[in-house]
């Protein structure tokens, strides 16, 4: 089996990391959820809240944020696998790509640029 031509391996990057700032914003919700509930568990002085509500707490701020922070490095991150992928396509067309394998890679270039918001109207 041929090794993967580099426009494939630039359409698969955008791809993972595109999928990764998903999952990142998922994380974030139900963490958010998480400390909602946990400081209306303390307001209300609910039978759920134990000893170390607070911590908990503490320690569940403390991971919102810290996911919090992974968005930007990760956007810079898909904003270069996009110029690349762009970079990919060009050589692509000129050079006879499949047109299955420009059609992903459009595909997922599209999508790179709406995460990224560098999408061209």
């Amino acid at each position: 089996m041929a090794p993967p031509s580099a426009l494939v391996i630039a359409t698969q990057s955008v791809q993972r990391l595109v999928k990764e700032e998903t999952y990142y914003h998922k994380e974030l919700v139900g963490q958010k959820v998480r400390v909602q509930k946990l400081e209306d568990g303390l307001k209300n002085g609910s039978a759920d809240a134990d000893q170390n509500a607070e911590y908990v707490l503490r320690q569940e701020k403390m991971a919102a944020a810290e996911t919090e922070k992974m968005f930007g490095p990760l956007r810079e991150r898909i904003s270069d696998a996009v110029r690349k992928l762009e970079e990919q396509i060009a050589l692509g067309e000129s050079e006879g790509a499949g047109d299955e394998e420009l059609a992903k890679a459009r595909e997922a270039l599209k999508a790179g640029q709406l995460v990224a918001g560098t999408e061209e109207v």
